[in-house]
């Protein structure tokens, strides 16, 4: 039987728990054990969090190769860009239509002072950063986590080598403890939705259709709108032959292995087809796999604002816009991460003073809707490798005078 259920994929196996508390909820809904599941897999989620944010952010710039930064500087712009704009676009979706979600056993106002102005933003930000970084840890103030693990990474660029592979193993490490975590999401996430059907009915998962509407028009307006923009652009060429060609080569099959990193030998194979130069792309493709984030910062944007909405803070657009930049720079900490943009929404969410327990209710919430949400987040990532990888080095071709494929 054990056997039978490890061999199911995690996204069957979390629809499965999803049902089973759903049912649990309607039909008994005075069981005191199951709540305990969800509990519990929030509290787990709550302590691996920052540690996960330290390690991973201070591992990746301590080993982080900095020989071909400069000759991709053109694809290392447009990577970032791009991300900047899904999460300025999914800011922009999120005021037209804001998400309040219900929490079951939460009370979201309490334990903080939702900030009055962009200067109590700003003030809180700055001494956070000089948090102590144990407090920091401790107390899961991630704006003082981030400053504090870049600062370390950034010292220990210079360290020995052996010290740098302590860290990348450390990294690994962690990354495995998240990846046994999510593999009792499905537990977790019966125990979260039974609490939410039992108390709120059935009307719960309008909230969450809610939620994966918001998520889906904003990456598709990103995927349609921003990101041919952005190539039409920079090439003056009609960019929807290149859009279609990635979104339908790279981006479908992305959808179904949800997974940037294992898509990497499809966008290779495409940027062959595409006749693209191999010593540009064999590095591109795999540094797109790591920075290049559209989905993960609109998935942090949008989740970071329903969380506000919910805890009843007023979102001013200086805030969103900083919020953006924020997660512009997390996602790029999400990569190779078994729900790592999930895990990361707490950063967002202690921009506005959002306690600890309420961000990681929410981040509950996105592993109820990660079948969905996961899946477009890992197209949208991964077909963006190859369009603009094709988009700088196509750049190029045109001062050269030589004629685009497509």
């Amino acid at each position: 039987m054990l056997k039978k259920w490890n061999s199911l994929s995690l996204i069957v196996r979390i629809c499965i728990g999803l049902a089973i508390g759903a049912v649990l909820g309607l039909l008994f809904p005075n069981l005191s054990g199951i709540p305990v599941l969800g509990k519990l897999f929030v509290g787990a989620l709550k302590a691996i969090a920052p540690i996960l944010v330290f390690i991973l952010v201070s591992s990746s710039l301590a080993n982080a190769k900095g020989g071909n930064m400069k000759q991709f500087r053109t694809v290392i712009f447009l990577y970032l860009f791009s991300t900047l704009c899904a999460a300025v676009v999914a800011v922009l979706v999120n005021f037209i239509h804001p998400v309040t979600i219900t929490l079951a056993g939460v009370d979201p106002t309490q334990g903080f002072d939702p900030p009055s102005s962009m200067v109590d933003i700003i003030s809180n930000l700055l001494f956070s950063l000089v948090d102590n970084p144990l407090s920091a840890m401790l107390n899961a103030s991630y704006i003082g986590i981030l400053f504090w693990a870049v600062i370390f990474g950034f010292a220990l660029k210079t360290a020995e080598d052996g010290t740098k592979k302590v860290m990348e193993d450390l990294a690994d490490g962690t990354s495995k403890v998240v990846r046994w975590i999510i593999s009792c999401a499905p537990f977790g996430i019966l125990g979260l939705v039974y609490e939410a059907v039992s108390t709120s009915g059935l009307e719960i998962f309008t909230v969450y259709g809610e939620l994966v509407l918001v998520l889906v028009i904003s990456m598709l307006i990103v995927a349609l709108v921003v990101n041919p923009l952005i190539v039409g652009i920079t090439l003056k060429h009609n960019p929807y032959p290149l859009i279609f060609k990635c979104i339908r080569q790279s981006g479908v099959t992305a959808f179904f292995t949800r997974s940037s990193a294992a898509n990497i030998p499809v966008n290779m194979e495409l940027c062959e087809e595409l006749g693209l130069d191999e010593d540009m792309y064999s590095v591109s493709i795999p540094l797109g796999a790591t920075i290049n984030m559209d989905g993960a910062a609109a998935v942090i944007t949008t989740f970071a604002l329903s969380a506000a909405n919910t805890a009843g803070v007023h979102v001013t657009l200086p805030m969103a816009i900083l919020l953006s930049i924020i997660a512009t720079f997390s996602a790029c900490g999400a990569s190779g991460v078994a729900g790592g943009s999930l895990l990361l929404v707490p950063l967002g969410c202690s921009l506005f003073g959002i306690s600890n327990d309420v961000a990681m209710q929410i981040v509950g919430v996105g592993f109820i809707v990660s079948v969905i949400q996961d899946s477009l987040e890992t197209a949208l990532n991964s077909s963006g490798d190859v369009i603009f990888t094709a988009t700088a080095e196509f750049l190029e071709w045109k001062k050269e005078g030589r004629e685009l494929p497509l």
